[in-house]
């Protein structure tokens, strides 16, 4: 294939500017799926996607277009996510690109995520294309949208085309600019083969699915190739392009975006951001990959049924092929049994993963209360970083602990910016800056602690501004704070998944909100239930579930009040001996609590 006619290209937008529905419409006027075979958001194949409404996995599709030119060319489209928690998978699809199509919502202008996208591009120096979608509507506002691209991103949008990707208004205006506009690939015909590994998975029948984009040689049918981080060499069995369904090749050039079967069925053996190179040129260089991902938000995954283990173990391994920015390591808890300390990059992360291993697996899971990572200095001078409160040294033994800040970015109407800096003020935010983008738009920046975030921020941004505020954060630093280690005892045995990190100033708070909750949550017993939020030996909070009481005088009428006291004696010493060797069983809403102290207010 001439590499002139190739153009690699990624749309990136704020979440909800139209993305998917853009990626439809250029599959649509290309004609590469016929009228019948066209449903909405038709790169989003998973079904967690098409119920939420978004893009949690990046997806290629290899498309071809006649030009007006008379030439044909071939585009490689990779549609992307939109949430700040898919940051990662943005960052791989773009490292495999010449340019991008940034996608500004007309009515809504230029969003934080938008910012953060656009800025990963152009750190790649790709040739970004804007392009203002939803002019359709009755409240857009093109040139509005034109002005803040200019301003706020830098980007000259004079000769931004306005579209509609719904109702197929400038599709083809579009595709002509992607060829003109956007770069064909650039090799170096002197070196050997260079391909990079920017997504794979695993299929039970082909064993890891390798996506790469070739940059420079050749790769062919039967030829043996090499893992350049990994120095493993595997002979190639099938290659494949997305049209959008698999069609299978005898050989990828130089430019252009496939998939490499190669017999691999350890996924230890590959790594998202690896180079291939051929066997026989091992001092072929490997390419720069991309950024390698941090987790920001960690919790434990426990099993319902402890037989499960083995199966969860397992599941990990082939999610974490197809999800890098997913890491996981064993767990053991005296509540839970075995499980996994996962770590993610947000809550929505890990609440898709959770989903993904009950739906794709067949799993029961139990999901501890989500933390951070937080940097420990002991009294000897050793730095410890701790992801779980159970593994906090005592209290005696630290001399300081650091919490990760968030530098936090959010676009709102001027209209909500004093409920959002309250909010903001209550989590412990530091304010950094207010911009004014327009009359009607807001920048507020922030540094705010990351465990205030990783609970219900987002949720409560949302609500209080009505759904318009979008915000982006990026964790900068680790500061000092009074941090103290909650635990929550039950019958005064702590239990060890319930146990949280908190400010000192917010643990009374926390830990009336969490005894409250668990109180109705916890089922009577025979005896009363001792529920305290403990910091070290000082107790900060305590809630009690009385015992269920049989009517032991029922039988007993008339007589002496003494018959009656020995009666009412006898019980209680029963009660006594059956709070010795009773346990509480704690149901799984328990360990949800956590997360949801702030729900009833």
């Amino acid at each position: 294939m001439d590499i002139r006619f190739i153009r690699n290209f990624s749309i990136i937008a704020h979440i909800d500017h139209g993305k998917s529905t853009l990626a439809d419409r250029l599959i649509e006027t290309t004609k590469l799926v016929q009228k019948r075979q066209m449903k909405g958001q038709f790169l989003d194949n998973m079904d967690l996607e098409k119920e939420r409404g978004i893009t949690i996995k990046a997806q290629t599709v290899r498309l071809t277009y006649h030009a007006k030119d008379g030439n044909t060319y071939y585009f490689n489209l990779i549609d992307t996510p939109g949430h700040v928690d898919f940051a990662y998978e943005v960052g791989r699809s773009l490292a495999s690109c010449d340019g991008a199509l940034l996608i500004v919502d007309a009515s809504q202008g230029v969003e934080a995520q938008t910012l953060a996208n656009v800025y990963m591009a152009l750190e790649l120096n790709l040739e970004i294309l804007p392009v203002i979608n939803k002019i359709d509507l009755p409240h857009a506002n093109v040139e509005n949208a034109r002005e803040e691209i200019e301003n706020i991103i830098g980007l000259d949008a004079s000769e931004a085309l306005g579209v509609s990707a719904k109702a197929g208004i400038g599709i083809d205006e579009l595709l002509e600019e992607i060829v003109h506009k956007i770069p064909c690939p650039k090799i170096d015909p002197n070196m050997g083969l260079q391909a990079l590994i920017f997504d794979s998975w695993f299929d039970p029948y082909q064993g890891v699915v390798l996506l790469v984009r070739v940059f420079n040689g050749r790769m062919k049918v039967r030829e043996n190739i090499r893992l350049k981080h990994e120095g493993k060499q595997f002979e190639v069995l099938k290659l494949g392009i997305n049209t959008p369904y698999y069609t299978e090749i005898s050989e990828l050039g130089a430019g252009e975006v496939g998939m490499v079967i190669c017999g691999l069925k350890d996924i230890k053996d590959v790594k998202i951001g690896d180079t291939i190179i051929n066997a026989n040129r091992p001092e072929t260089p490997a390419l720069s990959g991309f950024k390698e991902v941090r987790p920001m938000v960690f919790c434990g995954i426990f099993p319902v049924e402890s037989n499960d283990y083995a199966l969860l173990k397992d599941s990990m391994e082939k999610l974490a092929l197809n999800d890098a920015s997913f890491s996981f390591e064993l767990e053991t808890s005296q509540a839970l049994g075995h499980g996994m300390r996962c770590g993610f990059l947000g809550l929505l992360h890990m609440n898709i993963i959770q989903e993904r291993l009950e739906r794709e697996f067949g799993l029961s899971l139990i999901c501890t209360a989500p933390s951070c990572k937080y940097e420990v200095i002991t009294v000897k001078g050793e730095t410890l970083m701790v992801d779980n409160p159970s593994l906090l040294p005592d209290q005696s033994l630290i001399e300081s602990i650091k919490e990760p800040i968030a530098e936090l970015s959010i676009h709102l109407p001027n209209d909500y910016l004093g409920r959002i800096i309250k909010l903001c003020e209550d989590r412990r935010g530091m304010q950094k800056e207010i911009r004014y983008i327009t009359e009607e738009r807001v920048q507020l920046i922030y540094d705010l602690p990351l465990s205030e975030m990783v609970f219900d921020f987002y949720d409560h941004l949302k609500g209080l501004s009505k759904g318009h505020a979008s915000m982006d954060y990026e964790v900068k630093e680790f500061r000092e704070a009074d941090l103290v280690k909650m635990d929550i005892l039950i019958n005064t045995e702590a239990v060890d998944a319930l146990s949280t990190i908190c400010h000192r100033s917010n643990a009374p708070y926390r830990g009336r909100d969490l005894t409250q909750k668990l109180q109705k949550i916890i089922d009577r017993q025979q005896f009363d239930v001792a529920i305290q939020a403990a910091i070290g030996a000082k107790v900060v909070a305590r809630e009690t579930v009385k015992a269920l009481r049989k009517n032991v005088l029922a039988k007993c009428y008339g007589g002496d009040i003494s018959r009656k006291r020995k009666l009412l004696e006898k019980q209680k010493e029963g009660k006594k001996r059956m709070k010795m060797v009773g346990s509480v069983e704690i149901p799984q809403e328990a360990f949800l609590a956590v997360l949801k102290v702030d729900e009833d207010k």
